[in-house]
């Protein structure tokens, strides 16, 4: 009934916006805030104070539908595409901007897409992009809604256990998705060399890395760590999270240091097997979970002396649940273990 009451609402908005364009022009009058349900093609927008008029030069309004899954990773939420039968995605990043919109559009903290790789070995490639329409190397909580997603698209239900190799920005991702439903991702190696994250902050690690080096967000003086999980990640240790987030996450994400911005994970170090941190996104903000961030706080804290080890595992919460981390040590890949739920699917405009 949920689904059939969603795709509903989504066919309604197509019919909708199929109407609008057959009105008059001088009925075509949205009020503010400006329309960012479609965009039309050869159209005028002209803004005043109290109005927004589309004049359409040629009497209709051109979408693009496409068919879509919204999945979860711990409230970490993303729109998913099958584009497993085209070379590339069938969206751009303009579009992840306003399907994302979580008032104009379908709503989500990023648009993934599952199409073919031009490389040899893999099972598909992955390509995101964030609400801001950016796209990153890589996303835990997304790369494990993909699988699933996947396992659901394709039927593949009865083939569990099944691991995808997946090409991403990041280089290979190896997701196992197990006859629970849990799903155990092989995240790769992390990266530590301060060029390569990357950061301009002094590397003070006998590898080159930085470990909670002093860095100046808005006239505090911060201890941040560096790590990289094909994507950039800034570790700070704070026991007072909601503070820390308020004060410094907008500033350290885009903070000069990092010439290509950065996560922000703020951490508190509970016991030597659990930690909880909240999280502001590169090119989303604050979010309910961050699995690539989650992978890269229990390194930094082992390497910072925070807790001692994670080859057991370190369970991470976030605020939408929790994820179980492993990691050997030195030269060893990082494992990440959680869960992907489906929320819902649908037909859209934009």
């Amino acid at each position: 009934m949920y689904r059939s009451s969603t795709l509903l609402l989504f066919l309604g908005f197509v019919s909708a916006a199929r109407s609008f364009a057959f009105l008059p022009a001088s009925q075509r009058v949205i009020e503010p805030p400006p329309a960012r349900l479609h965009r039309a093609a050869s159209a005028d927008f002209s803004t005043s104070a109290s109005s927004t008029r589309l004049r359409a030069s040629r009497g209709s309004v051109i979408g693009k539908k496409f068919k879509f899954s919204k999945y979860h990773g711990l409230g970490n939420d993303f729109v998913l595409v099958n584009d497993l039968s085209k070379d590339g995605p069938s969206l751009t990043s303009e579009d992840a901007r306003l399907i994302c919109d979580r008032n104009f559009g379908v709503g989500g903290d990023g648009l993934i897409f599952a199409h073919k790789s031009a490389k040899e070995g893999y099972d598909f490639k992955m390509t995101i992009y964030n609400s801001d329409g950016t796209e990153p190397e890589m996303c835990g909580n997304g790369i494990r809604a993909l699988a699933q997603f996947i396992v659901d698209e394709e039927g593949y239900e009865d083939k569990l256990p099944l691991t995808f190799n997946i090409d991403t920005l990041a280089g290979p991702i190896l997701p196992q998705i197990n006859s629970d439903r849990s799903i155990r991702v092989d995240m790769g190696y992390p990266i530590f060399a301060a060029a390569e994250i990357p950061t301009t902050l002094e590397a003070n690690f006998a590898d080159g890395g930085v470990v909670e080096q002093s860095v100046s967000v808005s006239g505090t003086d911060l201890k941040v760590s560096c790590v990289s999980m094909g994507n950039p990640h800034a570790v700070v240790f704070d026991d007072d999270l909601p503070s820390a987030m308020d004060a410094y996450g907008a500033a350290l994400e885009s903070h000069e240091v990092f010439p290509a911005n950065t996560n922000v994970e703020f951490v508190r170090v509970d016991s030597p097997t659990h930690v909880t941190m909240k999280v502001y996104e590169r090119g989303a903000g604050p979010t309910l979970a961050c699995g690539t961030g989650a992978c890269a706080l229990v390194v930094a804290a082992v390497r910072a002396g925070k807790i001692p080890t994670a080859a057991e595992g370190v369970t991470v919460t976030l605020p939408g649940g929790d994820l179980v981390i492993e990691w050997k040590g030195e030269g060893e890949k990082v494992f990440m273990t959680g869960p992907a739920v489906k929320s819902f699917e649908g037909e859209g405009v934009c």
